[in-house]
């Protein structure tokens, strides 16, 4: 049995659908709310739901678990409540984490681009570098604090799980990520506009060596992060911290004009204004280093900016039914 926190979610559901596949039993802790979100699991229910507001009492009955795959976030890049998003991000974590290296259970768990802050210092999964890191809002800083309590307790030779590994998660997008709603992928924004012979628009460049669009992130189709954990899991003599993206920067040009493509379209683009209260801390460039990951054995390679939004497009969001 796998405890899948988060496992209604974006990701999480895209990964209990595969564990489901292969007829793993899951308890998934999620909120469902009433945006839909059940709609995730609806071709794949789990065999056990719970809010996360009762994962410790749950872990007070010592079940038997193989894993703790730890997806559940707080995960808005516009979050202010900094008390829940420590207590949600930091400290929950935390309780799983030493439960795991308690009960001699394994434990990945998500962490994120954000991070990397502005990118100064580089998108480098090393642990040794991650004091030099300086996220720029809330998320990424608890995401980071994580991160750090985890790399002093190694560091210090307390007891850790026999398996541990951090992701951090780059641009995802693909299918189920509907209920995310401003948070949802670029993709999944462009696609009704450009569906209806509407433009795609995008944040103007404020940045005079930047073209309009020119702006870049390591893209990711949630079909590889899925093969990504799948693999970790699959291999519990890895522990580390591990980028999860595709080593590529691409541009939301380029990622407009794969939707439009997809449709059978030329692209069309407009521009607006970066609003003013995020454009000081608006990424203009990400890139995942996956040396790492590769070094420790992962050789699938990923796939392109143009087949995965194909892929999304006319799998998914062109579907009846979009979800997996």
């Amino acid at each position: 049995m796998i405890l899948l926190t988060g496992g209604a979610g974006f990701i999480g559901s895209n990964l209990h659908a595969a564990l489901a596949g292969r007829g793993q039993p899951c308890i998934i802790a999620d909120w469902l709310g009433t945006e839909g979100k059940w709609r995730n699991l609806q071709r794949h229910p789990p065999a056990r739901l719970i809010r996360p507001d009762a994962l410790d009492a749950l872990l007070e009955t010592d079940p038997a678990l193989d894993a703790v795959i730890h997806l559940g976030a707080i995960s808005e890049t516009t979050a202010t409540d900094g008390d829940l998003v420590w207590e949600t991000n930091v400290e929950l974590s935390w309780r799983l984490w030493r439960w795991c290296a308690e009960s001699g259970t394994r434990f990945i768990y998500a962490s994120s681009a954000s991070t990397y802050g502005d990118g100064s210092a580089g998108f480098d999964d090393d642990p040794a570098g991650l004091p030099d890191l300086r996220p720029l809002n809330l998320y990424g800083w608890s995401k980071h604090a994580f991160d750090l309590r985890v790399a002093a307790t190694i560091a210090t030779g307390h007891e850790t799980p026999p398996q541990w590994a951090g992701l951090k998660f780059f641009n995802v997008y693909g299918p189920n990520e509907y209920h995310k709603g401003a948070m949802k992928s670029v993709v999944a924004q462009i696609y009704p506009r450009a569906a209806k012979g509407e433009p795609a628009r995008l944040f103007r460049s404020h940045r005079a060596d930047v073209p309009d669009g020119g702006q870049k992130r390591d893209f990711v189709y949630v079909r590889d992060c899925v093969d990504m954990m799948l693999w970790l899991y699959d291999h519990p003599e890895v522990s580390g911290l591990f980028n999860i993206g595709s080593g590529t920067a691409r541009s939301f040009a380029d990622l407009a004009a794969a939707v439009f493509r997809a449709l059978g379209q030329e692209p069309r683009i407009e521009f607006v204004d970066t609003p003013p209260e995020i454009r000081d801390r608006y990424q203009y460039f990400t890139e995942a280093r996956m040396d790492r990951l590769r070094a420790a054995g992962y050789t699938t390679p990923p796939t392109t900016l143009e087949d995965g939004v194909r892929d999304y497009v006319e799998r998914y969001l062109a579907a009846a039914d979009p979800y997996r």
